[in-house]
């Protein structure tokens, strides 16, 4: 199925990664979604939506910085 090729890396393995940083933040923006139209006593607490920007952010962002940085050490220890 197509839709599970977003959750590969570029060796084609399933990333963990990619994952836990997609299923945050289609958790985030649901979340967001539902307390637009729900009262300010119902929403859940701001640390914990704070928490879940942030695990996704690191799934996401810090791995791709990852990728990035660990291919120009490796060019320059060639070099």
């Amino acid at each position: 199925m197509k839709f599970f090729e977003i959750f590969k890396d570029e060796h084609g393995k399933f990333s963990a990664n990619r994952f836990v940083g997609i299923l945050c933040a289609i958790a985030l923006c649901a979340t967001m979604y539902h307390n637009s139209f729900s009262e300010e006593h119902v929403a859940p607490a701001a640390i914990l939506v704070e928490c879940v920007t942030a695990l996704a952010f690191g799934a996401l962002g810090l791995g791709a910085a990852n990728k990035i940085f660990k291919k120009k050490n490796n060019a320059s220890q060639e070099g």
